[in-house]
């Protein structure tokens, strides 16, 4: 078990890959090419789609975004992990686990350019909406994964959040809950180094925050978050022991947010330009495009990038066209059924 062998209290990480692109073949994953190729489709393309995003924000067609460059393999790695029927609770800066779940990118843009139907996903698809509340995320999985084991369901509940939720109530209440009742969890916390301007060492003392699962009494892990092979070798790992009902995993995504905590933010205030090129030399999709060249997996990445850069531009296109829903939507989407005086009021309207 990888938990047993990277030992978080002994401060110990995680790595497959490293910046180079060269892979440690006793822990790597075994992957099918095509796979691998459709992971490096789904990073590339949360890469377009998010740059794509903060332009929109600037041209005042968007409302305020969340950046995740940086941060594709720390949400695609977890996401390869899950099932159908496995539930994704995100926080904000999940775009890329929100592809691979099969959300469309259309409707992605709906909810950040503040269209409520950006909220509603295809019917098969597993996934809560956005939740911004720092730390929220936890309690919410928590209670969908402790549901799926009451029901006799196999399906397992993984949320996403920041360094900053484990800063929150909500995030000790839900650990200390799911290793209790020993819920089918997985929780990914993405440490990007920053609470919005907030350092990690300045919101704990904890030399990292994996080994604060011990102490909930579920193992933690904590990985090089822009390693995807490492990041699923983990979250696979930790979806297993969550499936057979061993309870919970927590791990810890080392990563860094390579841009502004949200379009409002500007990350020149509280870091160094020579920090952020520092780390956008271990940039997760420079490593993997390294990696998979040299397994001659990558071959026409010009291609590739012209036909995700047509994706990004028809969906942010289609997306805009999208007229806003009515006022009157509020009523209509709040009951399974409208109460009859809600009908009375719309004029006999309603489903």
């Amino acid at each position: 078990m990888l938990t047993d062998d990277f030992d978080p209290l002994k401060g110990e990480m995680l790595r497959i890959m490293d910046e180079e692109g060269n892979v440690d073949r006793s822990l790597a994953p075994k992957v099918p090419k095509d796979l691998l190729l459709k992971v490096y489709r789904t990073m590339l393309l949360t890469r377009l789609a998010d740059d794509k995003a903060v332009k929109l924000q600037r041209q005042g067609r968007l409302g305020a975004y969340p950046p995740s460059k940086g941060q594709e393999a720390s949400q695609l790695g977890p996401a390869m992990a899950l099932k159908k029927d496995d539930w994704l609770v995100w926080a904000f800066r999940e775009m890329g686990g929100l592809l691979w779940k099969e959300i469309p990118l259309k409707t992605l843009y709906l909810y950040w350019m503040g269209n409520e139907l950006g909220s509603v996903y295809p019917d098969d698809v597993k996934a809560t909406p956005s939740v911004v509340p720092v730390g929220s995320q936890v309690p919410h999985a928590v209670g969908i994964a402790y549901a799926s084991k009451l029901r006799g369901e196999k399906s397992v509940a993984l949320a996403y959040f920041g360094d900053g939720a484990t800063s929150e109530g909500e995030f000790h209440e839900g650990l200390n809950f799911a290793g209790v009742f020993r819920t089918p969890n997985v929780f990914v916390c993405q440490n990007n180094q920053f609470a919005i301007s907030t350092r990690r060492a300045k919101q704990t003392a904890s030399p990292n925050l994996a080994q604060k699962a011990v102490a909930y009494g579920f193992p933690g892990i904590l990985v090089d978050g822009n390693d995807i092979l490492a990041m699923f070798a983990a979250s696979r790992e930790a979806v297993e022991r969550a499936r057979k009902g061993d309870g919970p995993t927590l791990i810890e995504s080392f990563t860094y947010r390579l841009s502004d905590h949200t379009t409002s933010d500007d990350w020149r205030k509280y870091r160094s330009k020579e920090e952020v090129a520092e780390w956008e030399r271990k940039d997760p999709l420079k490593r993997f495009r390294a990696f998979l060249t040299a397994e001659g997996v990558l071959k026409d990445e010009d291609a590739l990038l012209k036909e995700l850069k047509e994706i990004v531009e028809k969906a942010a296109a289609e997306a805009g066209a999208v007229p806003a829903p009515s006022r009157a939507d509020v009523f209509v989407h709040t009951y399974a059924e409208m109460p009859p005086y809600l009908r009375e009021q719309m004029g006999g309207g309603g489903p």
